[in-house]
């Protein structure tokens, strides 16, 4: 008797617990399922971050179509004993959904995808500063007569569950905060008028995910939230950089030195010009201040060969600004802190 092995069947959020594989033959089909336990001294994502009792996703299943909104691939979140995974997914077991608030590049965007990976559930992720139509996140008829209808992003997450991240949630259209009122209260469902008023449920595993920047001058487009939506989130997250100012980080700066390749010392120092612009930035005197990935970038340039200054010049001082005044200002803080002649030893050897 003869079986063909067919694709495997993962289960409890891509850590390997459970695995189910089919098979076919003539006198029919078999599943067998096999549980795996993790090797002696190895954690789970979920005992990692201490959310093994928040479970947002078990009971969950994702279909085919959806299983590609599932976050694969994602760094682990390094934080100064802030514990944001574990607020976050607190807020989301017990209220359904949260703020985050903080400066661009503190990790708010990268958090939300970690915890949906942890979580196993789909993402559904909109970006409030783009110009989104109303028909993109709602839905619409397309071709002639009212026969084919298409559901939007919102629409989509309403029915089938996962995390709806609506990223710089304070420059959202008015109209569009408006309709997702009824979906976060405990009417818990969502009014869809362009098709006859269909009256659509929140699914049983729908969150809601909102972030932004502090409503200030210098973010363009940002205004305060509407009050009735803001009463609406439940549980709100305040970040900030790891390292500002005097403040600087022995776990970034072992990030940098670790993904960017280069010596503890070299990577101190970047992380030290970092912290002098992202305190000019929250006082208003820089518009952009360096975020992780940005410190690794610059990283890459020094383990490649060039000194911090030469490769801030393609990096953190370009990025900031394209006003020569910032960028003067910028490289000023670069050369005081970083030096303007290198004296950066050899870089580490690839792994």
């Amino acid at each position: 008797m003869l079986y063909k092995e067919l694709d495997p069947m993962e289960g409890d959020e891509g850590q390997r617990k459970t695995f189910t594989t089919r098979a076919e033959g003539q006198a029919g089909s078999v599943s067998v399922k096999i549980e795996l336990t993790p090797r002696a001294g190895e954690q789970t994502m979920k005992e990692r971050y201490g959310v093994e009792k928040y479970e947002l996703g078990s009971g969950f299943s994702v279909s085919d179509s959806l299983r590609s909104l599932v976050p694969t691939s994602v760094p682990d979140y390094v934080d100064e004993g802030e514990n944001y995974v574990s607020r976050i997914m607190r807020a989301l077991y017990f209220f359904r959904q949260c703020a985050l608030i903080g400066p661009s590049g503190t990790g708010k965007t990268h958090i939300v995808y970690l915890v949906a990976k942890i979580a196993g559930l789909p993402l559904w992720e909109i970006n409030c500063g783009l110009q989104t139509s109303v028909y993109d996140l709602f839905g619409r008829f397309v071709g002639l007569g009212r026969e084919n209808w298409i559901d939007g992003q919102i629409v989509s997450w309403c029915r089938y569950g996962g995390i709806l991240y609506l990223d710089e949630a304070n420059m959202m259209k008015q109209d569009i905060a408006t309709r997702l009122n009824p979906i976060l209260d405990t009417r818990g469902h969502m009014v869809l008028t362009e098709k006859d008023n269909e009256v659509i449920p929140r699914h049983p595993f729908g969150y809601v995910v909102i972030s932004m920047n502090p409503y200030a001058a210098e973010f363009a487009g940002t205004k305060p939230l509407n009050a009735a939506f803001r009463r609406r989130m439940s549980v709100w997250v305040d970040f900030d950089y790891l390292s500002v100012g005097s403040k600087v980080s022995s776990r970034e700066v072992g990030m940098i030195s670790e993904r960017g390749k280069i010596e503890a010392p070299v990577a101190e120092r970047l992380v030290r010009v970092a912290a002098e612009m992202r305190k000019r930035y929250k006082t208003g005197d820089l518009p952009y201040a360096p975020s992780v990935g940005d410190l690794i970038n610059w990283a890459t340039l020094v383990a490649d060969g060039l000194t911090p200054a030469a490769a801030a010049e393609e990096t953190v001082i370009s990025m900031t600004s394209d006003d020569a005044e910032i960028q003067a200002g910028v490289r000023r803080i670069v050369h005081m802190i970083a030096g303007s002649d290198g004296g950066v030893k050899k870089p580490l050897e690839s792994a």
